[in-house]
């Protein structure tokens, strides 16, 4: 396989980072009505004013590969900040070349770079391909924490207190 290039995402490439994101939707067995992202909002939390997360898009000869999307977190106990890794995808096609494995890399010197104390991500329990992946870089899995997420109607009743 030729080089892997590894860049930011610009704002010109929503189109291909929603691509890849339904791509990745499509990976997990999601539902397309479960990914109702469009280009506006993409547009607006990666790219306006304040941006909400960044992105990393894998080219091999042209051809966007894959994808990381990432943003901060922040370790009380170490007080400073972490890297989140959000997403990351290869197209089946390509994978078994590297790419994520560059992306992940390219991740590592942004947060050295940034004064990071940790890197973290979640994965499917089902993903054993994605699991061992992770083991073989050295990253460890928190078996001990249990993740807990609100949506829409959970944050709307939790911010809305009851009548009086």
């Amino acid at each position: 396989m030729s080089d892997i290039h590894i860049r930011p995402g610009v704002e010109d490439d929503i189109p291909v980072i929603l691509d890849l994101i339904r791509g990745l939707a499509e990976y997990e067995k999601a539902r397309p009505e479960e990914v109702p992202v469009e280009e506006a909002v993409l547009r607006e939390s990666l790219f306006g004013a304040r941006p909400a997360a960044e992105v990393l898009l894998a080219q091999v000869e042209g051809e966007t590969a894959g994808f990381a999307l990432f943003f901060h977190n922040f370790s009380t106990w170490q007080g400073c900040r972490g890297l989140y890794l959000e997403d990351l995808f290869v197209r089946p096609a390509m994978r078994g070349c590297g790419i994520g494995k560059a992306l992940l890399r390219e991740l590592a010197r942004i947060a050295m770079e940034r004064g990071c104390a940790r890197m973290e991500w979640a994965v499917l329990d089902w993903n054993t391909p994605a699991i061992e992946f992770y083991r073989n870089l050295g990253a460890v899995p928190m078996d001990e924490w249990t993740i807990f997420r609100l949506t829409g109607p959970g944050i709307g009743r939790l911010a809305t207190p009851p009548a009086a």
